[in-house]
Protein backbone atom coordinates (compact mmCIF):
# COMPACT_ATOMS: atom_id res chain seq x y z
CA UNK A 1 0.00 0.00 0.00
CA UNK A 2 1.25 3.47 -0.64
CA UNK A 3 1.36 6.57 1.39
CA UNK A 4 -0.45 8.33 -0.68
CA UNK A 5 -3.66 5.34 -0.54
CA UNK A 6 -3.04 5.74 3.55
CA UNK A 7 -3.07 9.92 3.07
CA UNK A 8 -6.65 9.70 1.38
CA UNK A 9 -8.22 6.91 3.68
CA UNK A 10 -7.21 9.14 6.98
CA UNK A 11 -8.87 12.36 5.05
CA UNK A 12 -12.02 10.70 4.68
CA UNK A 13 -12.29 9.22 8.05
CA UNK A 14 -11.44 12.68 9.81
CA UNK A 15 -14.09 13.97 7.46
CA UNK A 16 -16.65 11.21 8.57
CA UNK A 17 -15.55 11.73 12.32
CA UNK A 18 -16.97 16.10 11.89
CA UNK A 19 -13.17 17.28 11.33
CA UNK A 20 -10.81 18.52 8.54
CA UNK A 21 -7.27 16.86 7.70
CA UNK A 22 -5.73 19.68 5.99
CA UNK A 23 -2.42 19.14 4.00
CA UNK A 24 0.42 20.65 5.97
CA UNK A 25 2.94 22.44 4.18
CA UNK A 26 5.38 25.34 6.09
CA UNK A 27 7.87 26.84 3.34
CA UNK A 28 11.69 27.07 5.29
CA UNK A 29 10.48 24.34 7.35
CA UNK A 30 11.28 20.88 5.79
CA UNK A 31 10.52 17.54 7.54
CA UNK A 32 6.82 18.80 9.37
CA UNK A 33 4.53 16.41 9.50
CA UNK A 34 1.95 15.90 6.65
CA UNK A 35 -1.36 16.40 7.96
CA UNK A 36 -2.51 19.02 9.96
CA UNK A 37 -6.08 17.47 11.75
CA UNK A 38 -8.59 19.62 13.58
CA UNK A 39 -11.34 17.06 15.31
CA UNK A 40 -14.51 19.13 16.89
CA UNK A 41 -13.76 20.87 20.50
CA UNK A 42 -10.94 22.55 19.24
CA UNK A 43 -8.67 18.78 19.29
CA UNK A 44 -5.67 19.35 17.34
CA UNK A 45 -3.45 16.49 16.08
CA UNK A 46 0.08 16.64 13.84
CA UNK A 47 0.14 13.42 11.36
CA UNK A 48 2.91 12.26 9.31
CA UNK A 49 2.00 8.89 7.06
CA UNK A 50 4.38 6.57 6.09
CA UNK A 51 3.91 3.77 3.96
CA UNK A 52 3.93 0.36 5.70
CA UNK A 53 6.80 -0.03 7.75
CA UNK A 54 8.49 2.77 7.15
CA UNK A 55 9.71 5.32 9.40
CA UNK A 56 10.02 8.96 10.31
CA UNK A 57 13.63 10.51 8.69
CA UNK A 58 15.74 12.19 11.38
CA UNK A 59 15.00 15.59 10.16
CA UNK A 60 10.95 14.60 10.41
CA UNK A 61 12.25 13.38 14.08
CA UNK A 62 13.18 16.39 14.91
CA UNK A 63 10.11 18.46 13.88
CA UNK A 64 8.27 15.54 15.59
CA UNK A 65 10.36 16.68 19.21
CA UNK A 66 9.85 20.21 18.00
CA UNK A 67 6.26 19.84 18.37
CA UNK A 68 6.03 17.80 21.18
CA UNK A 69 7.98 19.85 23.32
CA UNK A 70 5.36 22.75 22.63
CA UNK A 71 2.67 20.07 23.98
CA UNK A 72 1.39 18.90 20.75
CA UNK A 73 0.19 15.44 19.53
CA UNK A 74 2.32 14.10 16.82
CA UNK A 75 1.00 10.66 15.21
CA UNK A 76 2.79 8.64 12.84
CA UNK A 77 0.14 6.55 10.92
CA UNK A 78 1.48 3.63 8.02
CA UNK A 79 -1.46 1.85 7.02
CA UNK A 80 -5.45 2.02 7.51
CA UNK A 81 -5.64 0.07 10.28
CA UNK A 82 -3.54 2.53 12.29
CA UNK A 83 -5.86 5.56 10.95
CA UNK A 84 -8.79 3.56 12.04
CA UNK A 85 -7.05 3.07 15.90
CA UNK A 86 -6.52 6.74 15.22
CA UNK A 87 -9.81 7.53 14.94
CA UNK A 88 -11.25 5.33 17.65
CA UNK A 89 -8.63 7.35 19.75
CA UNK A 90 -9.36 10.70 19.18
CA UNK A 91 -13.00 10.30 19.77
CA UNK A 92 -13.45 8.80 23.09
Amino acid sequence: MRERAIETYLRDQVRDAGGRAYKFVSPGNNGVPDRLVILPGGRIYFVELKAPGEQPTKLQQVQHRTLQSMGCSVQVIDSKERVDQFIREVNT
